[in-house]
């Protein structure tokens, strides 16, 4: 461990970092949970092959692609098609009559990745007749994760996963039915895709831009410290039509924010809420 005085040093390094990431690109990392955010920078200077974190932060501001690596390492892209399958089968088994209700079905995907999850819903979506009413936000900080999200694409490694994933999720045909053979793989079919708008948002600094039925945010929030959680709930709670529905992560929950009593359980096991008010 650091004695203390270099301890101090190195966060007052970070906090210049991730100020200076902020001014010059726009990225807003200031309130995410330390720990983990040392723990990446720590690591990007060491594949630099530099000796300071101060050192990083002049790399960076002077050099886009060093700033793409550590954006990298700083956003977290770990997902998959129907991750957690009991979620969404769930979800269909519970929601989907009262969704059907909808005239028209906006959900939000945020902090999308490469984007499966939301293809997740689009492929459920259309096995229960809603797709052609729906229409999916799927967002994120991360434009390389976008730029792969929009391309669809499954490979073939990760196939079998998804194929169990899907039918655990309570999927009603073939996974290969709703996607087009890729000399790589599998791609996830154009009507999918068509549903789907993936765009660039920061839960960090951005605000609403539409009301929805139903947002996703699984898993996001562990990485924030108890600041930005707050205002990420409030947007979230903003966002969603009354009745509306927030879908957190196993390892989140609304518990310990001040907007816990404006929403009420359906599945407190997997982390499904109604706002109420």
């Amino acid at each position: 461990m650091l004695p203390v005085e270099d301890q101090q040093l190195e966060r007052l390094e970070i906090e210049l970092l991730l100020e200076a990431v902020y001014r010059k690109y726009g990225y807003d990392f200031r309130e995410y949970a330390y720990p983990s955010i040392r723990r990446r920078i720590r690591r990007r200077v060491m594949l630099e092959n530099i000796n300071t974190i101060s050192s990083l932060q002049s790399l960076i501001l002077h050099d886009r692609e060093a700033f793409d690596r550590l954006l990298a390492d700083l956003v977290i892209s770990v997902t998959e098609l129907f991750r957690n399958p009991e979620v969404f089968r769930w979800i269909r088994e519970h929601l989907a009559t009262e969704l059907r209700e909808t005239a028209f079905l906006r959900i939000w995907h945020a902090g999308c990745a490469t984007g499966e999850e939301a293809y997740s819903s689009a492929i459920w979506l259309e096995e229960e007749k809603m797709l052609e009413r729906s229409r999916i936000y799927a967002t994120d900080i991360n434009r390389a994760a976008l730029d792969r999200a929009r391309g669809g694409r499954l490979s073939r490694d990760r196939v079998p996963l998804y194929e169990s994933n899907y039918r655990e999720a309570g999927g009603k045909s073939e996974l290969r039915s709703h996607c087009e053979e890729d000399e790589d793989g599998l791609r996830l079919s154009a009507g999918l895709k068509k549903r789907i708008v993936f765009a660039e948002h920061n839960l960090a600094t951005d605000g609403s831009f539409n009301e929805f039925q139903m947002i996703f945010c699984r898993n996001v929030m562990i990485y924030f410290d108890s600041s930005l959680r707050e205002r990420v709930h409030r947007l979230f709670h903003e966002s969603l039509a009354p009745g509306g529905i927030l879908v957190l992560g196993g390892k989140e929950s609304l518990e310990f924010t001040s907007y816990g009593a404006r929403y009420e359980a359906l599945s407190e096991k997997y982390r499904i809420y109604r706002k109420i008010s």
